[in-house]
């Protein structure tokens, strides 16, 4: 049995010379969880990371332990306490039967949603072109495209236009195509069995 070793790592700040364009999607689970796996990784190695979480509330485990682990690491979120749908994602008998979901015609995101997610995403936009960071994280910002809370061009703009060091992280389901394109590392997570379908709900530290 081997013994956990006492002697301290030190701290070796990194730089990256050029940053890259990796995409997590697919609909199996791991995407976030594949990202902070990133963000653990560039943090060994004192890299800056900035992470932004789309359409949540600070309310995962990472959430809980995000400013215990290291000043180089900043977690931020922007969400509301309800889900979007879009009226022909959801077959009308099941539409009764979903709670804390808004239902909006495709298009039609509510308001004070946009704007918030906006708001938060020119924020980023701002410390990441003061040249704060080196890793930034876009966990869920496909979903967030998809609903229209962000404009996909907006998106496309601070990849395209983001300092040469910073490696940026999107992360969601249905990836468009024009970041697909834009990538230069995609994994595809492919849903082969998933103990929800068995009726095991979510699990804290686990799932969420």
């Amino acid at each position: 049995m081997l013994a956990a070793s006492s002697q301290k790592v030190e701290k070796v700040a990194v730089k990256l010379n050029k940053g890259l364009v990796e995409v997590y999607t697919g609909n199996g689970k791991g995407k976030t969880t594949a990202a902070f796996g990133l963000a653990f990784r560039a943090l060994g190695w004192g890299l800056r990371v900035y992470v932004i979480q789309f359409m949540k509330l600070g309310t995962y485990g990472e959430n809980r332990l995000a400013s215990k682990i290291d000043s180089n690491l900043v977690v931020e979120y922007v969400g509301m306490p309800y889900f979007i749908a879009w009226e022909e994602d959801i077959p009308a008998e099941d539409r009764k039967r979903i709670r804390n979901v808004v239902i909006r015609p495709r298009g039609s995101p509510p308001e004070e949603y946009a704007e918030k997610t906006m708001k938060a995403f020119k924020t980023m936009k701002e410390q990441v072109y003061d040249g704060n960071w080196d890793v930034v994280i876009m966990d869920e910002i496909n979903v967030a495209v998809y609903y229209d809370l962000l404009p996909l061009q907006e998106v496309l703009d601070f990849i395209d236009n983001r300092p040469i060091h910073t490696e940026i992280v999107l992360t969601g389901r249905k990836m468009p195509d024009e970041i697909i394109e834009r990538a230069d590392l995609i994994t595809d997570m492919r849903e082969v069995k998933h103990p929800y379908a068995a009726g095991v709900p979510a699990r804290k530290g686990i799932d969420y």
